[in-house]
């Protein structure tokens, strides 16, 4: 019989949406017909809530679970509720990275609300309600995720300060631009995803995941099936069991359709 994953596990950005945040049809309609198929759909971004409703809403799903926030924050989808959050003292290394990188943007997420950030972010980079405060009171207490942004340096500078930075205690992924989220040791999609599996009584065997970006890296080795986008980098596509189409090339519907034939 063929392999028919239970459970769709998701990227976002560079899988679902381009860089304009726009969905294709193709794509729209191929992960609907998974779900009409009998795949839960589950949203694994680096998005934290409203960006996950976001997508649903151009989905049509209003149901289920999500993981949010790099893993951090598991959550119910209709009505929101958190079932499931990971928080970690983040003083320390957001003190590391302010004395590198001295005029960085700092945003710590309130979960299923928005942010509270150093300073303005660039339009459109983060969403929901936004609160200027302090650099001191955002770390104040424990936190489930923190977002440092430097507009000013380019993306390869931003990874050698970042690679000097000595965060070995704490979990990081670094985006495509200067970008860096922080997280807990042991945080990742993949662990969100270990929660919903535990929740629903699915294992990893049973998880068909797709993604693009460094912070897929443990979900594609975690689950039974892990694919990576066309445009992912070398390293993401090293760990994948196969590659598919580029987001312009509606490669997440090139995937599904295996399973829709």
């Amino acid at each position: 019989m063929t392999w028919f994953p239970r459970l769709l596990a998701l990227d976002v950005d560079g899988t679902i949406v381009d860089g304009e945040n726009r969905m294709s049809e193709r794509v729209r309609d191929a992960v609907l017909a998974m779900r009409e198929a009998g795949s839960e759909i589950v949203i694994a971004t680096g998005r934290s809530a409203p960006g996950v409703y976001d997508v649903l809403d151009k989905l049509g799903i209003n149901d289920g679970l999500a993981v949010a926030s790099n893993g951090s924050v598991v959550f119910e989808v209709d009505p929101f509720r958190v079932v499931h959050s990971v928080t970690f003292d983040a003083r320390e290394a957001v003190a590391r990275v302010l004395s590198k990188m001295p005029d960085a943007l700092v945003a710590v997420e309130e979960i299923g609300v928005g942010f509270r950030v150093s300073q303005p972010f660039p339009e459109g980079e983060i969403n929901g309600r936004i609160v200027v405060e302090d650099v001191d009171e955002l770390v104040r207490a424990p936190v489930s995720r923190v977002i440092i942004r430097a507009p000013e340096h380019d993306a390869e500078e931003f990874h050698a300060l970042v690679a000097d930075l000595g965060l070995e205690d704490t979990n990081y992924f670094i985006g495509y631009s200067a970008w860096l989220d922080l997280a807990p040791v042991g945080v990742s999609k993949a662990s969100g995803l270990e929660y919903v599996c535990q929740v629903r009584g699915y294992s990893a065997a049973d998880v068909l995941a797709v993604g693009d970006g460094r912070n897929d890296i443990e979900m594609l080795q975690w689950a039974g099936r892990g694919v990576a986008m066309g445009q992912a980098s070398d390293e993401v596509r090293g760990v994948a069991d196969d590659v598919t189409g580029s987001i312009d090339e509606d490669g997440l519907a090139a995937e599904l359709a295996r399973y829709l034939e």
